[in-house]
């Protein structure tokens, strides 16, 4: 559920949608791990200024695993 939603965030901002990898890594009971990867093009759309546009995206992942009763959230970022 988490990573449908994170791949529909991250795939609605970048220009390639095709090309986005989201997937989720190990099997922690304290924190769920996202992993985002893009283009190295589209990097700077996800990140945004200041990191503005990856900070919104954690908080909307993360506001949705509170209301779900899941564990915290991380996401990492990274481009190929």
């Amino acid at each position: 559920m988490l990573v449908e939603l994170t791949e529909f965030l991250v795939k609605s901002i970048v220009k390639n949608p095709d090309m986005v990898s989201v997937k989720q890594l190990g099997d922690d009971e304290d924190i769920i791990t996202i992993q985002v990867l893009v283009e190295n093009d589209d990097m700077g759309s996800v990140i945004g200024k200041g990191g503005m546009i990856a900070n919104a995206i954690r908080t909307i992942v993360q506001a949705s695993s509170y209301k779900n009763h899941l564990p915290k959230v991380k996401i990492n970022i990274d481009s190929f």
